[in-house]
């Protein structure tokens, strides 16, 4: 039946869900394994991404980083690693 949301949950709420497995459950495995050759196939142009700068967690945290990335500027992206040392 439908889900009912009563109207008592206040000003911050959110709906979440994980489509994904239903999808992947649904297509099958065959189709499953073609898309994940697909990505392997396309990793580093379709599914490719790119990053201003790299920083280690201990960086990330670091007031002065914060400060650039914090500016969230258009075409900016930042990769947090925190494997980096």
């Amino acid at each position: 039946g439908p889900i009912v949301l009563k109207r008592n949950f206040g000003m911050a709420w959110g709906i979440g869900g994980w489509l994904l497995w239903p999808f992947m459950q649904k297509i099958g495995r065959p189709a499953v394994q073609r898309l994940c050759e697909r990505i392997v196939a396309e990793l580093k142009t379709t599914f490719a991404s790119h990053y201003t700068k790299e920083v280690s967690l201990a960086e990330a945290l670091s007031l002065s980083e914060i400060a650039v990335y914090g500016k969230r500027g258009t075409g900016e992206k930042y990769l947090i690693n925190p494997n980096k040392v």
